[in-house]
C-alpha cells in the first residue's frame, strides 16, 4: 500500500476526527477550569489567607523608573510567582477532573461485560452428537 493511501485512510478514519474533537473539547474545558480557579477558588483561598490575591504575588528584580512627566521610562521587571501558583492549582483541578472522568468511564466499561465467546465448532458438533445419542 502506498504511503499516500495509508495517509488518506489515517486522515479519514474515525480516530483522527475523535482526536480533533478531544483537542477542541480540552481547550474549552481548560477555559472553564481556568475561570473556575480564577473566579471561584482563588477568591475563597484569598479570603482564608487574609485577603491575599495570589496573582499579585511577585518578586521585583528591578523597580519601575518613572520619568519627571509621570510616564514610565523603564517598566518593572519582576518574577510573577503568584500567577504560577494559580497555574499549579489549575493543573491539580484538571488532573482531578480527568481522574474522576476516567474512573467513571472504567466503571461503566466494567458493567458492560462482554458476551461469552461462542464455543468452537467441534465442541458444538460433539454436543449435538451427545444430545442425539441420549435420545
Amino acid at each position: 500500500m502506498s504511503m499516500l493511501k495509508e495517509f488518506k485512510e489515517f486522515i479519514t478514519g474515525g480516530n483522527v476526527i475523535e482526536f480533533a474533537v478531544a483537542v477542541i473539547m480540552a481547550g474549552a474545558i481548560g477555559e472553564v477550569v481556568n475561570g473556575f480557579v480564577s473566579k471561584i477558588v482563588m477568591p475563597v483561598v484569598g479570603h482564608f489567607s487574609g485577603g491575599m490575591d495570589f496573582k499579585d504575588l511577585k518578586y521585583v528584580l528591578d523597580q519601575a523608573v518613572i520619568a519627571a512627566d509621570g510616564a514610565v521610562a523603564t517598566p518593572e521587571n519582576a518574577i510573577m510567582y503568584g500567577e504560577w501558583i494559580n497555574t499549579i492549582i489549575n493543573l491539580v483541578i484538571v488532573g482531578f477532573v480527568m481522574f474522576l472522568m476516567i474512573k467513571s468511564y472504567n466503571k461503566m466499561k466494567k458493567k458492560q461485560e462482554e458476551a461469552p465467546a461462542a464455543p468452537p465448532a467441534n465442541e458444538v458438533l460433539l454436543a449435538e452428537i451427545r444430545d442425539l445419542l441420549k435420545k
